[in-house]
C-alpha cells in the first residue's frame, strides 16, 4: 500500500498471532503478512522496520534489524532495563542506520507551543514543574491486552510503561537533572509491577520537579496529564498533553488563555505544517510521519535512541533510589 502523505510503501505485516496478522494486514490493505519477523527483517525490499511488540521483546528484534542495516522505529519503553538500552543503542549506532523512539510528546502540539513559550529570557529561571499523569490500568477497556501486568513482559509499572514519557518531557523543559528521589506502591498487587510512583528531580539549575504517576480503576477517566510550570516571573499551566489550551500569567500582566484553535496555529506556523498535512499525519501518528519524512530526507530522526536513553537513565535512578533504603536520592551526575 502506498502512503500518501509520503513517498513511501507499506509491505508488511508481522504478528506471532497468524489470524490477528491476517486481520491487520487485511485492514491496512497490505498483501503480505507473517509470524516470522525474521522474513520481514530480513526481506531485501525491506528498509524500515517498525517494533511495536511488548517490551521484554524489543530488545532481539532491534539488535537483529540494526544487524541487518534497516533503519529501525521502536516503541517505548525501548527494554525493560537500562542495561538492554545501552546495549540497543550500541548495536543502532555501530550499524550507522536511523533510529526513531515513540516518545510521542516530543510531538504534541500542545508542549511544543508551551516549550516555545518558557524560553522567554524575561521569565527568569524555572523554579518548579508540578506533573501528574494517570490513566485507569491499560489492561483493560481499550488498550484490549492484559500483558502490563506481567514483569517479565513489562519490566515494571507505570514509573517506566507510562512515565517514560514524563521523565522525558521533564528533561526536555528542566534541563540536566542532578539528583532523584522515588517511591513507588502497589494497590493493584500485581507483583513487581507499581500501579504509584510519586518522583522528585533536583535539576543541576536549581529547579525541583515532582512527579506523580498513577494507575487507577476509574475506567470512565481518560488518560490526562496536568503540567504545572512556575518560573519567576511566570506560570503556565496544562490539562491536555496533546491539544487544548494554555493557561499563561506572566510578569504583572492579568491571566490569558491560549485557545486549542490558536495552539495548533502556532505549532503547524514553527513545524512548517499546513492543516490538510497534519490531519493526514494524525491518522498514522505525527511520530510516524516525521520518522519516515527522516528516512526519506536522509535526515536525523528525532526524537531518537539517545533521547530516549537519557529518560531510560532518569527512570532507573528513580527505580533505584525507590529500592534504597529510606528512599535515599541518587546521584544523576555525569548519567545525563
Amino acid at each position: 500500500m502506498k502512503l500518501g502523505l509520503l513517498d513511501a510503501d507499506y509491505l508488511a505485516v508481522c504478528d506471532a498471532d497468524e489470524e490477528r496478522a491476517r486481520a491487520f494486514a487485511s485492514a491496512a490493505r497490505v498483501e503480505r503478512f507473517t509470524t516470522d519477523p525474521s522474513e520481514i527483517i530480513r526481506s531485501p525490499e525491506i528498509n524500515v522496520v517498525y517494533i511495536t511488540v511488548t517490551t521484554a521483546a524489543h530488545k532481539r528484534l532491534v539488535i537483529e534489524a540494526a544487524g541487518a542495516g534497516k533503519h529501525i522505529f521502536c516503541e517505548k519503553p525501548l527494554a525493560t532495563n537500562l542495561a538492554d538500552v545501552e546495549e540497543m543503542v550500541e548495536a543502532v549506532d555501530a550499524a550507522g542506520v536511523k533510529a526513531g523512539v515513540g516518545l510521542i510528546l516530543r510531538h504534541s502540539p500542545i508542549l511544543t507551543v508551551l516549550k516555545s513559550l518558557t524560553e522567554d529570557p524575561t521569565l527568569g529561571r524555572l523554579m518548579v514543574i508540578v506533573f501528574r499523569d494517570d490513566q485507569f490500568f491499560p489492561i483493560q477497556g481499550h488498550y484490549m491486552s492484559d500483558w502490563r501486568k506481567d514483569r517479565s513482559v513489562a519490566g515494571s509499572g507505570t514509573l517506566l510503561e507510562h512515565s517514560i514519557h514524563d521523565a522525558d518531557v521533564l528533561h526536555w523543559f528542566g534541563g540536566r537533572v542532578e539528583r532523584v528521589r522515588g517511591s513507588l506502591s502497589n494497590f493493584a498487587g500485581y507483583e513487581g509491577v507499581e500501579d504509584l510512583a510519586t518522583v522528585h528531580l533536583e535539576f543541576e539549575s536549581g529547579a525541583f520537579a515532582e512527579l506523580v504517576s498513577v494507575w487507577h480503576g476509574v475506567l470512565g477517566r481518560p488518560s490526562t496529564r496536568r503540567l504545572e510550570l512556575f518560573y519567576e516571573k511566570g506560570v503556565f499551566f496544562i490539562d491536555h498533553d496533546f491539544l487544548g489550551a494554555i493557561q499563561v500569567q506572566t510578569h504583572a500582566r492579568n491571566a490569558e488563555l491560549i485557545k486549542e484553535e490558536e495552539v495548533r496555529s502556532r505549532y503547524l506556523a514553527q513545524l512548517g505544517l499546513n492543516n490538510e498535512a497534519f490531519d493526514q499525519a494524525l491518522r498514522y501518528s505525527l511520530e510516524d510521519y516525521f520518522f519516515l519524512r527522516s528516512v526519506i530526507d536522509n535526515s536525523e530522526p528525532f526524537p531518537d535512541f539517545h533521547v530516549a536513553l537519557q529518560a531510560h537513565r532518569l527512570i532507573d535512578a528513580v527505580y533505584r533510589s525507590a529500592a534504597g533504603k529510606n528512599g535515599e536520592p541518587v546521584s544523576m551526575r555525569g548519567d545525563m
